[in-house]
């Protein structure tokens, strides 16, 4: 157990937060507070590292006193060719946001999506728009089901090929340009999981709209719905439950 100084021991199982702005997220210290309050004698340490830093310090966890890492969302397209073992979460979308040492290997997986879908079910919402198609977007269409879930993309050809991997049936794909005007408010959510340098071709939102990107990093979605008044979800506002969701992953071994 962990005594009240926070003091590591040699028996402490060290696990890194790993991101360019580790060091300001909250996701370390939230985590830390329940592995205290639970008795564990876990640590977790915000890293802050350089994307010309993130190849080496992933790779040197295989030989160091580390036990693992959770991901910063900046990052989680970036360490696949790192891991040694992969989830099939990982296998089919391209993205790890938690990682594990067993013996000298890595273990790859995927938490955050899982949080999402949960979060999305926990507000009854049903009716959902998803505007991309990179990984976030493939994790959430596995685990889509129950939803009645929209596709809308700058290029429609992509999109079919992502609810081909997907295995989505009779899909609803649209096509989403700049010089288009577009309405979401008939939907329950809206989740960006695109590369858009602006979104200002939507007029109206849903109640809420969400995307997995930190505060450190630019969001059109914010953007425009700070814009429009529109109630916005990030990362970081979901801290608490993404905390809760890796506490369990860590803890359960």
């Amino acid at each position: 157990m962990m005594n009240n100084s926070n003091e590591i021991s040699r028996q402490t199982r060290l696990f890194g937060y790993i991101g360019e702005n580790a060091g300001v997220s909250r996701f370390s210290a939230v985590i830390n507070k329940m592995f205290k309050a639970n008795g564990d004698d876990v640590m977790m340490i915000p890293m802050n590292i350089r994307e010309d830093d993130l190849y080496f310090t992933v790779a040197n966890m295989k030989k160091s006193h580390v036990n693992g890492a959770v991901i910063s969302n900046e990052y989680v397209n970036d360490i696949i060719e790192i891991l040694d073992e992969s989830s099939d979460m990982v296998k089919k979308t391209g993205m790890c946001d938690i990682v594990f040492k067993e013996g000298e290997k890595l273990r790859g997986a995927v938490f955050t999506s899982r949080v999402l879908t949960e979060y999305l079910k926990d507000i009854r919402a049903s009716k959902i728009a998803v505007i991309g198609v990179n990984p976030h977007a493939k994790a959430f269409s596995f685990l889509s089901c129950g939803f009645n879930v929209s596709y809308f993309n700058e290029n429609l050809e992509e999109l079919m090929k992502l609810t081909e991997e997907v295995e989505l049936k009779d899909a609803d794909l649209n096509r989403i340009a700049s010089s288009m005007s577009l309405d979401f408010s008939d939907f329950d959510a809206l989740l960006d999981f695109s590369d858009f340098n602006s979104l200002e071709m939507i007029e109206k939102f849903p109640l809420l709209s969400l995307d997995m990107k930190n505060t450190k990093e630019f969001s059109a979605l914010k953007k425009r719905a700070g814009e429009l008044n529109s109630k916005y979800i990030s990362y970081d506002d979901m801290i608490d439950k993404l905390t809760a969701q890796a506490y369990k992953l860590i803890t359960k071994g």
